[in-house]
């Protein structure tokens, strides 16, 4: 599990989809003193997508991604010196201070509009209704494995508005319009949306009897 706060940008150095393997250099990750240092088998999560570490040194890490994790997210459209978001998995006593990211990827939307507003950043992301619908106002959303907070929400598109601290320490400073991020929904929204769509069928046309009246009453 992760946080959705990001520790560090690493740099692509090559990606293999035909032997599945992602090579990245990073300084921070691989070489931490303060915690537990990087072993064979842990977990990082890459631009949101949870992977397991299979080889390391102090320059970076190698990691699998099986063809799955390349369909649901944009690794595969990488290029050696592209910067990738990088978070270790949390730490049983550490802080708690982003949302509950699972590091595995939803899908991807696309940058539609970057502007500013104030000291803030606004990024509007264009994505799939299967993926909007699980979005809402002043929920969470991790793009590229960032935890942000949805400002607005439409049919077509939903907008989160960016910390100066947030854009300098993650690889959303380099975004532009028309680009490719992962997005993972909050975990509550999968599980309401399933519960409506309950004893089976899609989620448009199966009907249920649980209704929005009784998940409120029920505390949801």
């Amino acid at each position: 599990m992760f946080t959705g706060l990001i520790e560090e940008v690493g740099t692509i150095k090559r990606v293999d989809k035909g032997a599945g393997k992602i090579y990245i250099a990073a300084k921070l990750i691989p070489n931490d003193t303060k915690g537990k240092r990087l072993a064979v088998g842990d977990s990082v999560a890459v631009n949101g997508a949870c992977l397991t570490v299979v080889d390391f040194s102090s320059f970076g890490f190698t990691a699998d991604v099986m063809p799955e994790t390349f369909r649901r997210t944009g690794l595969g459209e990488l290029a050696a010196g592209s910067p990738v978001n990088l978070e270790r998995a949390m730490a049983v006593d550490g802080r708690f201070g982003g949302h509950i990211v699972s590091g595995h990827v939803d899908g991807t939307g696309t940058i539609a509009e970057i502007k500013e507003e104030g000291n803030a950043v606004l990024i509007t992301v264009s994505a799939g209704s299967n993926l909007l619908r699980q979005i809402a106002e002043k929920g969470s959303i991790a793009i590229d494995g960032i935890s942000l907070t949805v400002a607005n929400v439409t049919e077509r598109d939903f907008t989160v508005s960016l910390i100066p601290h947030t854009v300098k320490m993650t690889n959303l400073s380099s975004r532009k319009a028309g680009d490719s991020v992962n997005l993972e929904t909050d975990v509550l929204a999968k599980y309401v949306e399933r519960l409506l769509a309950f004893g089976g069928g899609s989620i448009e046309n199966k009907k249920s009897s649980i209704t929005r009246a009784f998940l409120a009453e029920n505390g949801f």
